[in-house]
């Protein structure tokens, strides 16, 4: 069988979590690709628990998923062993993880940078998390890195650690006015953590191989979206990884030609956390209404969401970029009750129609809305649980979407919970 990419169409917090544990009764691996603990998974079990998962992989609530985090992902060891203990504690099984020994390693200097710059830029910040997630892949990129695998090898670790904090020590102290890190704390820290994590640490890309052979279902999780890449993004108001399909790729260590199906996860309306354009926000009373009844608040960092109308342009994007298979619209049920709900079909600029993204940064940062109003419904949908259930005006408004994005809409989400989807056509 052959892999599957799970993406996000926006910026974000569609509720790929919710996706990936749908998904999870069904598919023998799910594997985080990308990114670091400046994502997060919410998701709802049908029993009402609710868990918030930020570097393990949503799979980790299906009890017949193995869990890998790939080569692709920036590990803050700290954090993982914290979620790994938190779940522990609450009846999951952790053992089923697995670690690429070449995941890179988030340290103290990288946290320490994230924050210090940050502040530093002032107006011009880009409302990173301050995890230090930037920071690393900084050092993957100049090859000045620490990796997982580095923690089974403390005098490796050690020099790496030494001739790395040689250069950060002095921005740090000279450029930031900051306080030198002391490498001997951080070795004996991350030594402790050694210890704990060596049994999940493995060669993950011939564990997946392995499995695509004998034709085990593979789900690869991105982090963040396809709006956040580093490359296909909103730069520089972006993630400092690859997000999208082709990215699974690259940080699972899986061939092109195993994917055969890229699901991509896009909320009914439009949300963003963080600076950087955003051409359907709103700032009136149904901006608030959406925040409040979408509970629209980071997972990550409880910061408030900036919400929109649905913006076609970007999903469309989204979906030609990664060659997206099944779109799945979450948190339809959020419109319910709204007289008109609008659609972005598509820009104004300087002037001009303009109904594809456009090519520059300043170009988008001057994109006016240009809507499509369509009627609303006042219907509870939340037990809705096939297509006929829906209201006409509901079904009008996913039906617009599939022809704005040339994709099928296969799933639509009308609850937080597991449960809480109108299928039409079937993921697997």
């Amino acid at each position: 069988m052959p892999a599957i990419v799970l993406i996000g169409a926006q910026w974000g917090d569609e509720g790929k979590g919710k996706v990936t544990d749908l998904l999870g009764e069904r598919v023998h691996y799910v594997v985080r690709y990308s990114g670091g603990n400046n994502a997060g998974h919410t998701v709802i079990t049908p029993d009402g628990q609710k868990y918030a998962l930020h570097l393990m992989p949503s799979g980790a609530l299906s009890p017949n998923a193995k869990i890998v985090i790939g080569n692709g992902v920036v590990v803050d060891p700290k954090v993982l062993l914290e979620e790994i203990d938190g779940l522990a504690a609450r009846g999951v099984d952790v053992s089923r993880l697995r670690i690429s020994g070449d995941a890179h390693l988030i340290m103290p200097h990288h946290r320490a940078l994230d924050r210090v710059v940050e502040r530093y830029l002032g107006s011009a910040r880009i409302g990173t998390t301050g995890r230090g997630i930037g920071p690393a892949y900084g050092d993957k990129v100049a090859r000045m890195g620490i990796r997982v695998q580095d923690l089974l090898d403390p005098g490796i670790l050690r020099k790496k650690l030494d001739l790395v904090l040689r250069e950060k020590n002095q921005m740090l102290f000279k450029v930031y006015n900051r306080k030198a890190i002391d490498a001997d704390a951080v070795a004996e820290e991350y030594l402790e953590y050694a210890a704990r994590l060596r049994p999940y640490i493995t060669e993950t890309r011939a564990l997946l191989w392995d499995a695509l052979d004998r034709g085990e279902n593979v789900l690869l999780e991105g982090a963040q979206a396809t709006m956040l890449d580093m490359d296909h993004g909103t730069y520089p108001f972006v993630t400092s990884s690859n997000p999208t399909a082709g990215g699974a790729c690259v940080g699972a260590g899986i061939p092109p030609t195993a994917i055969g199906q890229v699901i991509a996860v896009s909320k009914a309306y439009t949300t963003r956390v963080g600076a950087g354009p955003f051409p359907t926000e709103l700032f009136d009373a149904n901006g608030e209404h959406l925040r409040k009844v979408g509970v629209e608040y980071g997972t990550t960092t409880g910061r408030e969401r900036r919400c929109g109308w649905f913006d076609a342009v970007v999903a469309r994007y989204a979906c030609r970029l990664n060659g997206v298979t099944d779109l799945v619209v979450t948190k339809l049920d959020v419109l319910t009750g709204l007289e008109k709900v609008p659609i972005c079909v598509g820009y104004e600029i300087s002037g001009e129609r303009v109904d594809d993204m456009p090519m520059t940064q300043t170009a988008f940062h001057h994109a006016k809305p240009v809507y499509e109003e369509l009627d609303g419904w006042w219907e509870d949908i939340s037990k809705a649980r096939s297509w006929d259930e829906l209201p006409l005006n509901a079904r009008r408004y996913i039906e617009r979407i599939e022809q704005l994005c040339g994709t099928r809409v296969s799933v639509i989400g009308v609850g937080p919970g597991r449960e809480e989807n109108v299928v039409r056509h079937d993921l697997l």
